[in-house]
């Protein structure tokens, strides 16, 4: 199994450390479990979990989870009610671990039962709420800081334990207590390390690997064509990937800048070139994918922005907002280049070939840009800190457009010095009373009309620069196990890392619950 290509790794499995290795390679996710699972295909669909039933109260203010019995820890020990309240208390106390800025007022328990009250209504948090990694009392009530516990041993109700660890890669073997055992077909699942999205091709290629989640260019001739029977992709709609502006640093900061990046991007070739035509281009101003958020789309459905990029007019924005253009073909602004360096991983391939793309149509339009590759680990700790101009950068998914925008503009995620969320550092009250208002409502009419002025605000200010949607890659070879999702079968997303589910849980283990051993 493999999901992102990784310099380096450390054992640490702490679920609310999202830079942390095993979690972008789609370990935690099978270890560490949530109350409940969801749907990011088929949204609003959801499987009960560790909690057999939820229900709203107080107008959306309070949701109580009926917790299931008989499930038991790895290390044996029960799972309790009592679990679910340490876990929400620890996340409740500290902003840290508070990866989507729940605003939890009070956790209760009442024999079988946890309730979460809010101080607003909740009902479109639903995934970020009950997606949350349940975690035990009887470890985790001991460790100090839950941000900085590396978690080397973890302990969770999920199907599979850590069985071995070098910095090769590392094994989880079945957990002899799941609560589903019958249901765990596959023995053990190994996680080599590849450095880049090169390397783990050439794994894939090989046979070497059964389950993977990378941006394969010519993936049907180099890969489905190979060996039809067995090998498979979907590369499910999830959300979107944008360009995202640093709006603490110039120039970035500047309206009239982000215009022009806007205007100057080619989309359709971004998508078929950058992305190798597995991913589309983007093209309603708000940011919203479609046709995965149609439901939603009817207010802002004319709000687009051209397919192709427009030189001429990034010129004529940045003119008429008084930069001038040099003999060096740049723009200048108070003796001030427009300068700016695109930052993503070098193993990314896809977002560095989408960057070079990109800097290419900026310096067409009289904006010195240029890509530089960093290493995964510099650019999760660049954008968590701030550290960078523009880089490329998928969304969340989610059952509504909310966790899309929340996860883009929520100013709660990027307090102190590492940001879990609006990485592009937006601090805007009315957007975040907005987020609250949407939040609160319950159908998907109100929640329509709701996004309203959340959409139009991202179309106006451009705070993140839609490009392409951003796929839930998933490429598999089928030789060993069936039962995958397919587009045939949706009954989840097949991206291996799984981590869209809510902090510090993922959807991957829905998946591996499904395999069965080829006959």
């Amino acid at each position: 199994m493999e999901s992102s290509p990784e310099s380096t790794i450390t054992q640490a499995f702490n679920p609310f450390v999202s830079t942390d290795a095993p979690q972008g390679m789609g370990a935690t996710g099978l270890i560490y479990e949530p109350l409940l699972q969801f749907n990011l295909v088929a949204p609003p669909q959801y499987y009960p979990w560790l909690a057999t039933a939820y229900a709203w109260s107080n107008g959306g203010k309070t949701i109580t989870f009926t917790i299931r019995q008989g499930v038991k820890w790895n290390d044996g020990t029960p799972f309790t009610p009592a679990d679910v309240a340490f876990t929400y208390n620890l996340v409740k106390n500290n902003a840290a671990i508070n990866l989507d800025g729940l605003k939890i007022s009070s956790v209760s328990t009442s024999g079988n039962t946890v309730a979460l009250t809010f101080p607003t209504p909740q009902y479109t948090n639903l995934e970020e709420i009950a997606g949350t990694a349940m975690l035990p009392k009887s470890q985790w009530g001991s460790v100090g800081n839950p941000a900085t516990f590396a978690d080397a041993n973890p302990v969770g109700t999920g199907p599979y334990k850590l069985g071995s660890f070098t910095p090769q890669g590392f094994t989880l073997t079945k957990n002899p207590n799941y609560w589903q055992a019958s249901s765990v077909k596959v023995p053990k699942v190994f996680f080599p390390v590849y450095n880049s999205n090169t390397g783990a091709l050439s794994a894939l290629f090989a046979g070497q690997i059964d389950w993977t989640g990378n941006f394969i260019p010519g993936l049907q001739k180099n890969f489905v064509d190979t060996n039809p029977a067995y090998h498979h992709y979907w590369e499910a709609p999830g959300g979107t990937n944008s360009l995202m502006p640093n709006l603490n640093k110039w120039p970035t900061n500047q309206l009239a800048v982000r215009q022009a990046i806007s205007l100057a991007i080619n989309r359709t070739l971004i998508a078929s070139e950058g992305e190798a035509g597995l991913e589309n281009p983007v093209l309603n101003a708000t940011g919203l994918p479609l046709p995965t958020f149609n439901a939603w789309a009817g207010p802002v459905a004319n709000m687009t922005v051209s397919a192709t990029g427009n030189p001429s007019a990034a010129k004529q924005v940045l003119e008429k907002a008084g930069y001038t253009l040099g003999s060096n073909g740049f723009f200048s602004k108070g003796g001030k280049t427009v300068s700016l360096t695109i930052v993503d991983p070098s193993a990314f391939t896809d977002y560095a070939q989408v960057d070079e793309l990109v800097a290419q149509e900026l310096r067409a339009a009289g904006i010195d840009a240029a890509f530089q590759g960093l290493s995964t680990n510099a650019w999760f700790a660049d954008v968590a800190d701030g550290s960078f101009q523009l880089t490329s950068h998928w969304s969340n998914g989610g059952l509504t457009p909310y966790n899309m925008y929340d996860g883009w503009l929520d100013s709660s995620l990027a307090t102190g010095s590492t940001a879990t969320g609006d990485f592009e550092r937006l601090n805007n009250p009315t957007i975040n009373a907005d987020l609250a208002t949407l939040a609160g409502a319950s159908t998907t009419a109100a929640q329509t009309t709701a996004l309203v002025p959340i959409e139009q605000f991202v179309a106006a200010n451009l705070p993140i620069i839609p490009t392409t949607t951003a796929s839930q890659w998933f490429e598999y070879n089928s030789q060993n196990y069936t039962g995958w999702p397919t587009q045939d079968n949706p009954y989840e997303t097949g991206q291996p890392s799984g981590t869209n589910n809510g902090p510090g849980s993922g959807t991957d283990e829905v998946v591996i619950l499904h395999l069965v051993p080829r006959g």
